[in-house]
């Protein structure tokens, strides 16, 4: 492979990757406004966000035989299609339940972008490359969130919220262009794959019934809803409790992705000393620290601005070490079905994900009260799955060398 071809299907690829993230972030500095227009609260407005996470769950599970049983290339067109058309759909909504239901439907094709480019990476490139290459693209999925927000709040401010949607849909069109012609055919259709859903649903059971699995899927999936619980209540701690606008907004989203960004990075370095087992109950046990510290001020009213910051970027900071561990020890028993014990661990995150971000929509109004409970709830009932599910694995099995293995969703 020429330098210039492999520069092209990292772009691509990344380009595939990123759709996700942006569709979640790029919009969050124009719930006030959305709010406005479609005359409803920013707490509903917040629903969307649901709706999107419960989407993305939901495509986990449907692309993954998909893809194995027609071929990379047309489920993701189809998928991508679907995107853009919902993408549209969002730029002349008019009522909340609509946008809501439209959100869903984009969440459901953005998805086949994901799942297809992880697919394509084994594809691709040949074995040894394949950490390389996975890098670069979770490189791409942490800069996203740094990016989209604060590009979306000033699109937001200057041009309205409905032109990030006309901006997502035409990035959808160029991705699908891209991808169509730049991207060759990886894989072969596999017409032995069945679709029947008896088949499938055994396979997940079986992977479900793995001590080492579900200790860590849900250890992890629960810890992580914390992150999925701050993005969705974001635009109302700081925008209509701390009355920052649009912009500034934007730049605290970016601000708190580098904390995340580099906790992912430290972690890296603090295997060299440390098994994936230590770091992960080291990061709960601080982040529940954290959590419960947070409350306290919370409830004593203790917290402006810039404390609050402080906060959350410290407790993103332990989901920065503790996510890519308990993924790694999730999917280390599998070498045969690692597939859909990826897909199986990405649903249960993204489902537990929206549940997280239904509650935020339900309950933070006024207060951050209501935020930092559900942070402080999922982090202790995290350490405790983690502390009671540890005695039912015999034997755990790690990855290469005790790393984490960074899954891209």
């Amino acid at each position: 492979m020429t330098k210039a071809k492999y520069l092209k299907l990292i772009l691509i690829l990344g380009s595939l990757t990123a759709l996700g993230p942006f569709s979640i972030d790029m919009y969050l500095p124009g719930f006030a406004g959305i709010a406005k227009d479609l005359n409803t609260s920013v707490a509903n407005v917040s629903m969307t966000l649901s709706s999107y996470f419960i989407g993305i769950s939901a495509g986990q599970l449907l692309y993954g035989p998909l893809l194995d049983r027609f071929g990379r290339k047309k489920p993701l067109f189809i998928g991508l299609l679907v995107y853009i058309l919902a993408s549209l759909g969002c730029v002349f909504v008019t009522d909340i339940d609509t946008f809501i239901g439209l959100r869903f439907i984009q969440a459901i094709g953005s998805c086949a972008a994901t799942v297809a480019s992880v697919s394509m990476v084994r594809d691709l490139f040949p074995v040894k490359d394949i950490p390389k290459v996975f890098s670069l693209l979770m490189l791409v999925v942490g800069l996203s969130p740094m990016l989209a927000p604060t590009v979306g709040g000033y699109i937001t401010e200057d041009y309205g919220w409905h032109t990030v949607f006309f901006i997502l849909m035409c990035m959808g069109i160029l991705i699908l262009l891209a991808a169509q012609i730049g991207l060759p055919n990886t894989f072969k259709p596999d017409t032995s794959i069945s679709l029947k859903p008896k088949p499938i649903i055994s396979n997940f059971i079986s992977i479900v019934k793995e001590p080492q699995f579900y200790t860590y899927a849900f250890t992890g999936a629960i810890a992580f809803s914390g992150l999925f619980t701050y993005v969705a209540a974001s635009p109302i701690l700081f925008m209509d409790i701390f009355k920052v606008d649009g912009k500034t907004y934007g730049w605290i989203f970016a601000f708190m992705s580098l904390s995340f960004i580099g906790a992912s990075q430290l972690n890296s370095f603090l295997l060299r000393k440390f098994t994936s087992e230590q770091m992960i109950y080291g990061a709960l046990i601080t982040q529940s620290f954290i959590s419960i510290s947070f409350l306290i001020l919370a409830m004593n009213d203790l917290l402006g601005l810039y404390e609050t910051i402080a906060m959350l970027f410290l407790f993103l900071a332990c989901l920065g070490i503790s996510n890519p561990n308990t993924a790694g020890l999730t999917l280390a028993p599998f070498s045969r079905n690692a597939g859909s014990a990826s897909a199986l661990m990405g649903a249960i995150q993204l489902g537990l994900g929206a549940l997280a971000s239904f509650a935020v929509g339900i309950f933070v109004k006024n207060s951050m009260l209501p935020m930092v409970m559900i942070m402080a709830v999922s982090t202790i009932l995290a350490l405790i799955i983690l502390i009671f599910g540890k005695r039912n694995i015999k034997k755990t099995i790690t990855t290469s060398h005790d790393e984490g293995i960074a899954i891209v969703h």
